[in-house]
């Protein structure tokens, strides 16, 4: 396969994450909006690495965003069931009424 194979793909992981992001109301959904970005990148910088150079830069890369993207979500599902404990509700909205 040619380089251009995996920028479309992964283009199209992009897309899906932050059309996720933008136009879900659902914490959830939005963590998984989140790690759709974070492997389109992850697959950017081994599809590079392995058509630029001999090196391992790109592989080294995506697993440190690898280990980003499971620390971020243990962190963030954490926050969501605390959150889930106290509103009963996983809705963004349900969060913002929280600031007042």
């Amino acid at each position: 396969m040619e380089l251009h194979f995996y920028l479309t793909i992964s283009a199209c992981l992009f897309t899906l994450g932050t059309i996720a992001i933008f136009w879900r109301n659902n914490l959830i959904a939005i963590l998984m909006g989140v790690e759709l970005v974070l492997n389109a990148s992850g697959l950017n910088f081994v599809a590079f690495s392995k058509y630029t150079s001999a090196s391992l830069h790109g592989q080294i890369f995506a697993l440190f965003i690898i280990v980003i993207a499971a620390a971020e979500a243990a962190v963030a599902l954490a926050l969501v069931l605390r959150f889930y404990q106290s509103s009963s509700s996983v809705d963004v909205e349900t969060a913002n009424k929280l600031r007042h």
